[in-house]
């Protein structure tokens, strides 16, 4: 990454030359723990990154850990300390959360009359953590260890308390956790044992109200793919007008976290949470990728978060050389839930970043994905919480599923996506390259951990509460699922994770709509209940062809003159809108090829039949079951160069 930034080398000499070297500066020297070309150049960082030079030196690779310790341990007068066989006093510990540890890293080690030392693996921290532990402990004295150290420490007192507090962060009303209490099913189940005591006393009755309320349904999705069409559309036309009259200045792509900082902005520390589960062919492909990030390592932190018996992950772990920027989670068992959201809840107490971030096993970002997160939160305003990238596939030539899958991802995320979030509507998350403020995800709660779509659950709750989500214009490529059946099992969970998320909120549907809004609150109908319902009613609008066949329809003698054609039309005009969707997407993301294969999608999406009923079984019986998306399939595309989405999208 420095050697990408050798001006500001040459331009910042003079200035470390007046600078004056720290005793820790000098030692480290001295003992040959760093050579002066790269302590020159930790100090060119800390002039533009704003980050202490020991963390600089740490994450480059320049210095061990354990020299800068003694180091540090010089410059400040501090014993050092080895917690190795230490045990921690509990009654001592408890008089702080978890989470305040954790987030401080620090650590009674003991007490001496009135006195408590207290262990701490950064010392520029330590007046800080002094103040916040003064009114606890009084008189605090530091000693320095390591953070490895202390935080295994720490996670081995705390770690019962963390995983409860994982799997119910959420507040009750706005979390599934209660879905298989019997109000929650009660009248769902009393409605379908009486429809079906009333389908077999009047069959075509019931297939006729089957197919209104499937017309309408389609009729929601439409409305909300047409407004998210017409609004691409009118920001396409905005833009190139702008550009006609008055060329905006175009950024060159290279420039890096320096140049970034150079404009007098700081830079945010983040953290990425990189959820992993029984990966075993994913550790060295996604440490190569994550490499391939141009952000300050100093001011970034990787999190591998994975199950304490996911065996088949851990060893896949072990096999890779991880950089010192990387850390990894191990989540402990608690009450047989193993979910996503539940490992990243209990991960989040571990996180030191303003900016949380979440990647999938399989994700490869742009290499400057973070410096446009940097940059978008930088010029947002205080509304601004959330920003979510556009997710593409790097195998789309696998077969004809992957080619439909990444042309359902295009439109969706370059054409329908971009324009509902335009709109100010509710912005159903991607569970992937989203980036959120840490301190709305905190007064949020986190993830709801029992909720199988964690990331559409945290789009509703970000606007619930006032926030705005935005697309960013940057693009994270994963696997495409290209084999029938695991993309059954994984829409299967995306299904039922929207009907799950649209019962929890529609609890109180007049609260709902008067924190939202009626425009976000009828938004939010068209789009989970037209995506749930345009699969789960899917049979009764299939009947509709009959009459583009020239065939009667059975419902035609209960309905008006005239209906069944106007139902024909909608259905033809829904699937000729998605396929002018499909390919203006795929010349969006610039795979202009895979227009070719836009009118198939009418013999995609028939599998999501599958899927829905699959899900509805899973939601009586299964709520909470999270049906793993197996990744490391042989992929035989290289990953096309698309171009960015319009950075003035939101």
């Amino acid at each position: 990454m420095v050697e990408h930034n050798l001006k500001f080398l040459e331009a910042a000499r003079p200035l470390i030359r007046r600078e004056r070297q720290t005793s820790f500066e000098r030692r480290l020297v001295e003992d040959h723990a760093v050579s002066k070309d790269h302590l020159m150049r930790a100090l060119v960082l800390r002039q533009h990154q704003r980050a202490p030079i020991d963390q600089i030196l740490v994450s480059e690779g320049w210095a061990s850990q354990e020299q800068v310790l003694d180091a540090l341990s010089s410059q400040h007068g501090m014993p050092r300390v080895d917690l190795g066989g230490h045990r921690p006093q509990a009654r001592l510990l408890a008089r702080k959360p978890a989470r305040f540890w954790l987030r401080r890293c620090a650590l009674p080690y003991m007490q001496l009359g009135q006195t408590v030392i207290v262990a701490i693996a950064h010392p520029a921290a330590f007046a800080e953590v002094q103040r916040d532990l003064a009114e606890s402990f009084g008189d605090v004295r530091p000693v320095i260890a390591s953070e490895a150290q202390i935080t295994e420490l720490l996670s081995s007192h705390f770690r019962e308390d963390l995983a409860r507090d994982a799997s119910a962060s959420v507040p009750l009303r706005y979390s599934c956790r209660t879905l298989r209490q019997p109000n929650w099913l009660g009248l769902p189940l009393l409605t379908g044992l009486a429809g079906l005591g009333l389908t077999a006393t009047r069959p075509r009755l019931v297939f006729t109200l089957l197919c209104g309320l499937a017309l309408f349904t389609l009729l929601l999705f439409i409305l909300l793919k047409c407004a998210g069409f017409v609004s691409h559309l009118q920001d396409r036309r905005r833009r190139r007008l702008h550009e006609s009259t008055q060329p905006l200045p175009k950024q060159p792509p290279s420039a890096g976290p320096l140049q970034l900082a150079a404009t007098g902005r700081r830079l945010p520390r983040m953290s990425i949470l990189v959820p992993l589960y029984k990966e075993a062919e994913i550790g060295r492909a996604l440490l190569r990728r994550l490499c391939k990030l141009t952000y300050p390592r100093s001011l970034l932190e990787v999190l591998l978060v994975l199950e304490e018996d996911d065996e088949v992950t851990r060893n896949a772990i072990h096999c890779a050389d991880l950089p010192d920027w990387f850390r990894v989670i191990e989540v402990p068992a608690h009450g047989g839930l193993t979910t996503k959201p539940r490992a990243m809840n209990y991960a989040l107490n571990y996180c030191r970043g303003e900016i949380i971030g979440v990647w999938d096993a399989e994700d490869a970002p742009d290499p400057d994905q973070l410096e446009q997160v940097a940059r978008a939160f930088a010029q947002g305003d205080n509304d601004l919480a959330c920003l979510q990238g556009a997710l593409d596939y790097y195998n789309p030539d696998q077969n004809w599923i992957s080619r439909c899958f990444t042309l359902e991802y295009a439109s969706w995320f370059r054409i329908v996506l971009p324009g509902i979030a335009r709109l100010g509507l509710v912005v159903p998350l991607g569970g992937t390259t989203l980036f959120i403020r840490r301190n709305v995800l905190e007064q949020l709660g986190g993830w709801d951990a029992h909720n199988v779509t964690e990331d559409a659950d945290l789009g509703v709750r970000l606007s619930r509460l006032g926030y705005r989500t935005e697309m960013l214009p940057t693009t994270t490529y994963e696997e495409a699922n290209c084999r029938a059946w695991p993309w059954i099992k994984q829409r299967s969970r995306w299904l039922k994770g929207f009907m799950v998320t649209y019962l929890v909120h529609m609890r109180r549907p007049a609260v709902l709509a008067r924190q939202l809004g009626w425009r976000q609150f009828l938004g939010l109908q068209a789009f989970f209940l037209g995506t749930v319902g345009q699969f789960l009613l899917a049979p009764c609008l299939w009947t509709f062809w009959l009459i583009t066949l020239g065939l009667g329809h059975p419902s035609a003698p209960l309905l008006p003159a005239g209906a069944p054609y106007l139902a024909a039309a909608a259905l033809v005009f829904f699937e000729l809108l998605g396929i002018i969707i499909a390919v203006t997407a795929a010349f969006a993301s610039g795979r202009r090829s895979l227009a070719l294969w836009a009118p198939s999608m009418m013999l995609y999406f028939p599998l999501g039949v599958i899927a829905v009923y699959k899900a509805l079984y899973e939601l009586i019986f299964k709520p909470f079951f999270w049906d793993k998306t197996a990744h490391g399939q042989p992929a035989k595309a290289r990953k096309p160069l698309a171009p960015r989405l319009p950075t003035g999208g939101t």
